[in-house]
């Protein structure tokens, strides 16, 4: 009996990133800009956590979510809303940021690249939402609706 062919991953539907070592920030630097950003300086970044069925246990304070899954297709959009934003730098993430974040960042960069963009930049955050966790203390504090039994699994 033959055995059935895995079923192809949801990525490869579209292109692979031109680029395979996207841009990187820690995440102290992220809390930094976090942490820059509570008073009336005007916020010139954006958090996006890419999970989508493992979404859950909260998230980084002021990040929205956007699917990796549903991601491609719809970067012309959220281009545009970034650049009427006036972002520069677009901060992508998923668990670990080893797979749907870095993913996410590279297409994110091709689309600027493509466009001549060189003001706006696209990069991960290292070590994902679960480095983020961690860290513990002040970074825990930085989140939404934190749930710690999802995280001592």
């Amino acid at each position: 009996m033959e055995q059935p062919t895995p079923t192809a991953p949801w990525y490869s539907a579209y292109p692979e990133p031109k680029s395979s070592e996207p841009n990187k920030v820690t995440r102290e630097e992220v809390l930094e800009l976090l942490q820059k950003t509570e008073g009336p300086e005007t916020k010139d970044f954006v958090l996006i956590d890419v999970r989508r069925n493992d979404y859950e246990g909260g998230s980084i304070h002021g990040s929205i979510n956007i699917p990796a899954q549903s991601l491609y297709t719809t970067i012309p959009a959220w281009y545009s809303l970034f650049k009427a934003a006036g972002i520069k730098r677009v901060i992508w993430f998923c668990g670990s940021s080893g797979g749907r974040g870095t993913r996410s960042a590279l297409w994110f960069q091709d689309y600027l690249d493509g466009k001549g963009d060189t003001e706006m930049k696209s990069m991960i955050m290292v070590g994902g939402i679960k480095g983020w966790v961690a860290a513990g203390g002040k970074f825990i504090d930085n989140m939404d609706e934190y749930v710690t039994s999802v995280w001592n699994k």
